[in-house]
């Protein structure tokens, strides 16, 4: 009699929702940059992931993505957007969860936000923001090694 081979169960990933969570986009200088644009801006970006257990298979993943162009003239916008995506995982080994969900999940997200990002600041009447690819496994190790209280 042959060795029955028992197959573990196959991981079943599905993206029930992904939405804007919180948008912002303040332009406090918009009076002083009508009359003079100043110099090209500096821009600071941060980014960071969120994670919520909404039951036992369901999680929500949250991109918090703040943007702050600045010059001599003073801010020219501030933009904070929260995009998030619920994801109903099932049979993921509990090792593989936390990172599954602060990198791969944030993944699927990016291109979203990406696109929002840009369409909200060539709306706001300046020149899209296009972002540049993140590493979410480098935000991921990052935080891990603070957690851990090692500097990154």
């Amino acid at each position: 009699m042959a060795d029955a081979k028992v197959n573990p169960a196959e991981i079943i990933v599905r993206m029930a929702g992904q939405y804007i969570k919180d948008l912002s986009l303040e332009y406090p200088n918009v009076h002083r940059l009508l009359q003079n644009q100043g110099d090209n801006p500096q821009i600071n970006v941060d980014v960071g992931v969120t994670i919520t257990k909404l039951n036992d298979i369901t999680y929500e993943t949250v991109i918090n993505f703040h943007a702050k162009a600045e010059n001599k003239i003073g801010i020219i916008y501030d933009l904070e957007v929260a995009y998030g995506g619920v994801y109903q995982i099932e049979n993921m080994p509990a090792d593989n969860m936390d990172q599954f969900l602060n990198i791969n999940c944030p993944f699927l997200l990016f291109p979203f936000l990406r696109r929002l990002v840009a369409d909200v600041t060539r709306e706001g009447g300046f020149p899209p923001l296009l972002l540049d690819p993140i590493d979410f496994a480098k935000i991921y190790e990052q935080r891990q090694l603070q957690a851990q209280g090692k500097p990154n």
